[in-house]
């Protein structure tokens, strides 16, 4: 099985000497959701994601205690009010954009592929779309993380589910991962296209690049040799030395989305949102930064959420109402959250584009 990175600025994947024969899986997968918004069905996706050890990177025991007898058992309930809020007339939009998206991609790829969503987490589940195609008896697979940015918590660990089952198969098919991809131009464009109709509506006195967060001792771990990683300047640009920086990775994508779409430096802020636990988070925290902005006199904000490729609970409530309703408090007048990339066209043909060239 080749899992091995591609040196293309847009995917990292493995490239093959030859074309391959027969027709090709295609694995879409994002992080997952709730199958429906009632309180046990949060509280099974609370316990599967966050038992994952590369989402809480503890030992198992400890994991289990923290998640099963802390964490899901008194956050199911709040949550599950949160995702009622989400909910709409077509599910979870996550869910909801995921199967759009899968349907318009299969038909720009046409019959030599067969693509199948996945999630993570909960249902479609991975093993069913690669069971799909082990009985389908297809030799060439594709697998593409939704996760603009690499990280071990979401990008690895597909990785790690899909060679997990891949591993109990008699016959192993050759496999190519798309890695990362922040650098691809229309990703780049297709959030630049998003946040222009709001720009020409009206002027904003800032613009805000809000990304989940990750534990800092997680980006330490990806730190081989313990040399890069600072958490400050290091970031200021992405090279060989950090490219597997998750936090790195943000503000690269933060960098091109402000050149693609002219806006000055001074005019924008990048920062994490999310963070769970006491531990240090990477920084600087949107929350926090938000405080600031009154008194900075800054009064009108556009709000982007690059980490995200569909609508779900962080963007549209984390980010939409609850980052709203604390800038307001501190004295904001203008809060407008730039919707993700869903089903646009521009997102589609990023994906076809990946697809063929891994």
């Amino acid at each position: 099985m080749e899992a091995t990175a591609l040196q293309s600025p847009h995917t990292t994947a493995t490239e093959t000497t030859s074309k391959p024969v027969g027709k090709t899986g295609v694995l879409l997968v994002n992080l997952g959701t709730p199958d429906s918004p009632s309180v046990p069905h949060v509280r099974k996706y609370l316990r599967e994601f966050l038992m994952d050890g590369r989402v809480i990177d503890i030992p198992y025991i400890p994991r289990f205690l923290l998640v099963n007898g802390i964490i899901a058992p008194f956050r199911a309930p709040k949550s599950a009010k949160i995702y009622r809020e989400l909910w709409n007339e077509n599910g979870s939009p996550l869910k909801h954009y995921g199967y759009v998206v899968t349907k318009l991609v299969q038909e720009q790829l046409g019959d030599d592929y067969v693509v199948q969503l996945a999630m993570r987490y909960q249902s479609p589940s991975i093993d069913a779309g690669l069971a799909q195609f082990q009985q389908l008896g297809l030799n060439n697979i594709v697998v593409v993380p939704f996760f603009p940015q690499y990280a071990s918590a979401s990008t690895g660990s597909v990785y790690e589910k899909v060679m997990d089952i891949l591993k109990t198969w008699q016959v192993i098919p050759q496999v190519r991962f798309v890695n990362r991809f922040l650098e691809h131009p229309k990703f780049i464009e297709g959030f630049a296209e998003r946040g222009r109709k709001y720009m020409n509506e009206r002027e904003y006195d800032h613009y805000l690049f809000s990304y989940h967060g990750l534990p800092e001792r997680q980006i330490r771990k990806g730190d081989v040799d313990k040399t890069v990683c600072k958490f400050g300047e290091c970031c200021a640009s992405l090279r060989p030395d950090n490219q597997h920086c998750y936090r790195a990775q943000c503000f690269e994508t933060t960098r091109r989305l402000v050149k693609e779409l002219g806006i000055p430096e001074g005019k924008y802020t990048t920062s994490f949102q999310s963070r769970l636990g006491n531990d240090p988070w990477i920084k600087p925290y949107t929350d926090d930064e938000i405080k600031l902005f009154a008194g900075k006199g800054i009064k009108s904000v556009l709000a982007f959420s690059p980490a995200f490729v569909a609508d779900c609970l962080e963007t549209t409530i984390e980010v939409g109402e609850e980052y709203r309703e604390l800038f307001e408090e501190h004295g904001g007048e203008h809060w407008q959250l730039v919707e993700s990339l869903n089903d646009s066209p521009l997102w589609i043909e990023a994906v076809v584009d990946m697809v063929k060239k891994s």
